[in-house]
């Protein structure tokens, strides 16, 4: 298909070799609901060892096992129906099956809800004798002692089972609000620099955003932004429930605040939120000056919101269509080793991939799957450099997740969430390494200093303004505050002035930003793209640096899942993030960077 196309083109236009293959996860969805009637009749069977796993070590093995095994068709059978509707939030039928989906997955919550309250209540002695005495227990050791820490949060089993049936009604927020934002919201069509009436779509927005034309920006920020003006106080809503369901859940489990209970989950200390944003603070003043040399460079007397996506050197028009992205990729990555190549290759052979935008998709990128089956990448490629950076990154997450699902038994494949960025944004660094190493023209090596500042500004100082915007909204609902639109509008305008600063103009379309942002609804998970960057910068130098040795440690890393806990895997990888330190070494990088780009026009 031709990539720049006016009009969104409807699945059925697009070639197979750019769809993803689903048939690997179902054939059809008659083998689907032979599945889901599988877990339907297994439920009965793990209700029948409730009160019965203190009686011996067998008890317990054969309950876990089998917790296990309804856990892995659980988790096929919701990927593939959400993953269905990706594909087309318009079809009723892959909505009605997510929606079985996600009511069955409430049902096997439920039923094992008792299986931790009853861990916890064996005494500690009793449940080591067991593991020690049953060899096939051992390899449930980390999964129990994870238990054990989060005792103090974990609810005798009747409130354990009534949370686990609140399930479904807490999900609302998150499934209204990808509803308004994917299959309702539609923007305004624009003139785009030839005067040609394109519309304006969550994949295009940043490509037009980046358009030399400031009428093309001017007109796409000012269309996107009116569109979610209209919806905002039924958006408003929609976060201010959300944000109510995660302070419910952490006062029910007994923590302080919102936040601390989300970073328990991965055994995080709370400072290393608090460090991330005091370092990014600390480190403001050269966002400003990249501010202030954007604005020098692009020539204006003001700098607005609609500006900074623009590439500085505007005589530099670097596309790059899909094939070509591949292969910038695999060069960009060579450093990891021939078996990552390999499974490189595969991901572009196999029907991995979700290429190109259509009809009703879900906007974005993202990797995901199930544990037996390759994992899978959802993309909306539009073919610029912000796009080969997108593939490489959600290709990160994908081999981390191909590489510990090989290497780990089911309970501990599924990497924690803090650690989930570090992958992907190695990829990215490695890959920006590759081409400044080779780009010698002048223009051409500006624009990709200009790309990684804009990643980095995206990637650290954005998502670290967004997790004070979330640390902020939490405490206001936490202080019994009402998030009213005006509130919500007002916290976010002072965050971007803050983080701006003075030579730039915040327009005041700005405000509703946050309206329009998706992980606010899985509450402090940003944080963790600014953190996983940080470690990734210093991971992705240690490899081109120190070469087979570090590359080994990292492979390691990736190999490892949830086997430990995260501020562990990374010190085995080779960096401390209890420390501020990796967040200031990256944040010196960005200095170096916009150092760089400043001598460069000065030549």
């Amino acid at each position: 298909m031709e990539e720049n196309q006016q009009k969104l083109p409807e699945r059925q236009d697009i070639s197979e070799q750019y769809k993803w293959k689903l048939e690997d996860l179902y054939a059809s969805d008659d083998e689907w609901e032979k599945e889901f009637k599988q877990i339907q009749q297994l439920i009965p069977q793990i209700e029948a060892y409730q009160g019965k796993l203190a009686q011996s070590d067998d008890q317990l093995l054969t309950c876990l096992k089998l917790q296990d095994d309804i856990s892995k068709l659980m988790e096929r059978v919701f990927v593939y129906a959400r993953m269905r509707r990706d594909e087309d939030n318009r079809r009723g039928v892959y909505q009605g099956l997510t929606d079985k989906a996600g009511s069955l997955s409430t049902e096997v919550n439920r039923a094992t809800s008792f299986i931790v309250p009853e861990i916890l209540a064996i005494p500690e002695e009793k449940l080591k004798t067991f593991i020690d005495q049953n060899k096939d227990l051992h390899v449930y050791r980390h999964y129990i002692d994870e238990i054990l820490r989060m005792k103090d949060h974990i609810l005798p089993p009747e409130q354990e089972q009534l949370l686990a049936q609140v399930g479904e009604v807490s999900r609302a927020p998150q499934t209204i609000y990808t509803m308004i934002n994917n299959a309702d919201m539609t923007f305004p069509a624009i003139q785009d620099e030839n005067g040609n009436e394109v519309e304006v779509t969550h994949g295009r927005y940043i490509q037009l955003m980046e358009s030399k034309s400031r009428r093309v920006r001017k007109a796409a920020f000012e269309a996107l932004y009116s569109s979610y003006e209209k919806q905002v106080n039924t958006i408003a809503s929609t976060l201010n429930s959300s944000i109510k369901k995660d302070v419910f859940y952490a006062r029910v489990r007994k923590y302080p605040s919102a936040l601390e209970a989300s970073l328990d989950e991965d055994n995080v200390p709370i400072d290393v939120y608090h460090n991330l944003i005091k370092t990014v603070h600390d480190n403001l003043d050269s966002m400003y000056e990249y501010v202030s040399l954007r604005k020098q460079i692009l020539g204006l007397d003001e700098l607005h919101m609609y500006d900074l996506y623009t590439p500085l050197v505007s005589d530099v028009d670097i596309k790059y269509p899909y094939e070509e992205a591949k292969n910038l990729v695999l060069n960009g990555l060579k450093p990891l080793g021939e078996d990552y190549q390999n499974v490189l290759q595969e991901s572009f052979q196999n029907g991995w991939i979700d290429v190109f935008e259509t009809k009703g998709k879900t906007s974005g990128a993202y990797s995901w799957g199930a544990y037996g089956t390759h994992p899978y990448v959802l993309m909306n490629y539009q073919p610029n450099i912000d796009n080969v950076f997108t593939l490489a990154h959600e290709l990160g997450h994908a081999l981390h997740s191909y590489y510990s699902d090989k290497h780990q038994p089911y309970i501990y494949a599924q990497y924690t969430i803090f650690v989930a960025e570090v992958a992907s944004t190695v990829n990215e660094s490695l890959l920006m390494a590759h081409l400044l190493k080779n780009m010698t023209d002048k223009k051409k090596r500006m624009y990709l200093l200009n790309h990684y500042l804009e990643q980095f500004r995206g990637t650290v100082y954005r998502q670290t303004m967004f997790a004070e915007f979330e640390k902020m909204t939490h405490e206001k609902v936490e202080a019994g505050e009402a998030l009213t639109p005006d509130l919500l509008k007002e916290m976010y305008r002072d965050l971007n002035i803050k983080y701006y600063g003075p030579e730039m103009v915040i327009d005041s379309q700005i405000d509703v930003e946050w309206a329009r942002i998706p992980h606010f609804y899985t509450p402090f998970y940003v944080y963790k793209y600014a953190t996983g960057f940080s470690a990734a910068t210093a991971l992705s130098r240690k490899i081109l640096e120190e070469g087979e040795e570090a590359v080994n440690r990292y492979l390691t890393f990736l190999k490892s899942g949830s086997s430990d806990y995260p501020i562990e895997l990374l010190k085995t990888a080779g960096v401390d993030m209890s420390s501020p330190e990796p967040v200031q070494q990256a944040l010196d990088v960005f200095r170096e960077m916009v150092g760089e780009l400043k001598a460069l026009i000065q030549e």
